[in-house]
């Protein structure tokens, strides 16, 4: 069961990050910079996103053991 879950909660938090990264990207083409210019804003939303996540599920994990 904790496999289970441990696996699903990844899966989520990969898949906010991308949709995180796509929105940075798509915000960053219609304020007008070239496709090389928007990649590193997306990077950076993505690895905000998964940043988070990590802090978030060490400080749970760390309240609930």
């Amino acid at each position: 069961m904790n496999v289970a879950l441990v696996l699903l909660t990844t899966a989520l938090m990969l898949v906010t990050g991308v949709l995180a990264a796509a929105g940075a990207g798509k915000l960053a083409r219609l304020d007008g910079a070239t496709y090389p210019a928007a990649l590193p804003r997306a990077a950076t939303a993505f690895t905000a996103v998964l940043t988070l996540a990590t802090a978030v599920a060490g400080a749970l994990a760390a309240l609930l053991t």
